[in-house]
């Protein structure tokens, strides 16, 4: 028989001065004894609420002294307690419960991430496509949402309303060659918005794992298990369907699209080798890959497109817009960084797989709400078609694991 008791839930503390363990609620005084428990003791346990059978967990102690007799004597202020609760009370069920409430906040945080990841990258692309309608110059389009990011941490550093990160050259130098790939990709892309339908572009942009699979394997001699190159076959058959099935194909839209998958391949190859192990991550290190990528877009823009071809563009855009032109330029900048700083937030919480199948859930999200916003016209086989790419998307994001 255990010589320690156990507490009922209600005298959950114990604690102990000029004797070495009472009760803070008035009881009377126990004697443990080895021997079997007397009538009296018994009657004595009921009214105590102190249990001999059962033994005492303990959960957490504040203070614990020498209990020699001297020691008390000189401390006698200080005491001893002890939290504890019932041996049948289940040990796991009190934990779950004190974990529930964490574990129910971050399944909300991480709900919120997805909702405002998909809401802004849906309102982007609308807007995005309203400007190139009517101002068809992606590379200044681009230049301009990466301005407009990295104006936004900017200003956010300054008012501290993010903190500033700590980099160094060392740092910039890994960040280069992602912000080159960062940068090719997000011009391709948006050269192809801008002369097909957002769908098809997105489309083809969900055949990203096919090109990360192939270039992994043939470039950086990595092996995949069997099931991952299985799941390309509906990557590679879909985006083929949908594209000799689009009504109103375009291949410079097409190119820009496939170019846009592979520079971000890379884009993710050189982060994972180039940044691992640096201390900047999330929201920061965006604002730093939006910075580095801006100062080299810019004189690119420059020379491809020019001032004076943007100035005749504004005009006219503005002739035929109005004022309602300017508003959506602004709008798709800032949802364009939004978007993309809630992603690279995102990332910190989730497991890489949990973050691929919101990319593919995503994209459905921007396909459903382009077709009905723009009214594009899609055949039957062509939705077939977009349907089997993203399906083999999500097989490939459960493969990988």
């Amino acid at each position: 028989m255990s010589m320690i008791s156990s507490l009922k839930q209600s005298p959950a503390t114990i604690a102990g001065g000029s004797n070495v363990f009472r009760r803070i609620s008035p009881a009377p005084t126990l004697q443990f004894s080895v021997l079997p428990p007397l009538p009296a003791a018994k009657a004595l346990r009921k009214r105590s609420g102190v249990w001999i059978a059962k033994p005492l967990y303990v959960s957490s102690n504040e203070f614990f002294g020498s209990l020699n007799r001297s020691s008390i004597d000189d401390n006698k202020a200080s005491s001893i307690t002890c939290k504890a609760y019932e041996a049948d009370q289940p040990i796991d069920a009190n934990i779950e419960k004190a974990k529930e409430p964490s574990e129910a906040a971050k399944k909300l945080k991480i709900g919120i991430y997805f909702a405002t990841w998909w809401a802004l990258n849906v309102v982007f692309n609308i807007y995005n496509k309203k400007v190139l309608n009517a101002f068809p110059y992606p590379w200044l389009t681009s230049t301009l949402s990466l301005a407009t990011g990295s104006l936004m941490m900017l200003i956010s550093w300054a008012t501290r309303i993010a903190e500033a990160p700590k980099t160094d050259f060392e740092f910039w130098k890994a960040l280069l060659p992602v912000a080159v790939a960062h940068t090719i990709g997000h011009v391709a892309a948006t050269v192809s918005m801008s002369k097909v339908a957002v769908s098809f572009t997105h489309i083809i942009k969900s055949g990203e794992p096919a090109f990360s699979v192939l270039v992994s394997r043939f470039l950086l001699g990595e092996t995949f298990p069997m099931p991952v190159y299985l799941s390309l076959i509906p990557i590679i058959g879909g985006c083929a369907l949908a594209a000799v099935t689009e009504l109103n194909f375009n291949m410079i839209g097409f190119m820009g699209a496939m170019i846009s998958n592979l520079a971000f391949v890379f884009r993710n190859i050189f982060s994972k080798r180039g940044m691992k192990g640096k201390s900047v991550g999330g929201m920061n290190y965006y604002a730093c890959l939006s910075m580095l990528s801006l100062l080299i877009l810019t004189p690119f823009a420059i020379a491809v497109e020019g001032p004076q071809m943007w100035a005749v563009g504004w005009e006219k855009a503005l002739s035929q817009i109005g004022p309602h032109f300017i508003w959506w330029v602004a709008a798709q900048s800032v949802f364009y960084h939004l978007y993309n700083q809630v992603s690279y937030m995102s990332l910190n919480e989730i497991s890489p797989l949990t973050f691929s199948i919101g990319n593919t859930m995503k994209r459905i999200s921007v396909i459903i709400s382009s077709i009905i916003i723009f009214h594009t016209p899609v055949q039957p086989v062509n939705a077939l078609g977009a349907a089997i790419a993203i399906l083999g998307t999500f097989l490939y994001s459960q493969a990988k694991q």
